[in-house]
């Protein structure tokens, strides 16, 4: 990767970024939030919440709700009525360790 400049470098990585977005708000809208934090320690709201918080850096104001739009295509409230599922006892105490080892900690 030596061979490919800066720009080009931010431009693949902003490409692959905006592909993993549509992946989850338009392909995997079955993939629940609990899941992909109990595995992989992020979710949707994470991926909003560094956008916000990138934006939020460069001066830009920008909501919750603004970033969650970005990452949903739509209020979290539409998402939760049309795509999420109830979550079981199971996957509730899972999310509690992941939030706590990947969130918390990071505060």
């Amino acid at each position: 990767m030596d061979d490919i400049d800066e720009r080009t470098q931010i431009e693949l990585e902003a490409a692959a970024f905006r592909t993993l977005r549509e992946h989850l708000m338009e392909k995997r809208t079955d993939v629940q939030n609990i899941d992909l934090m109990n595995l992989a320690g992020f979710c949707r709201n994470c991926l909003s919440r560094w956008y916000q918080e990138a934006a939020n850096a460069r001066d830009i104001d920008m909501t919750k709700d603004e970033a969650r739009q970005i990452f949903y295509g739509m209020t979290m409230d539409e998402w939760k009525a049309q795509h999420q599922t109830d979550a079981s006892p199971d996957q509730q105490d899972a999310f509690k360790k992941s939030f706590a080892e990947n969130v918390e900690k990071k505060g």
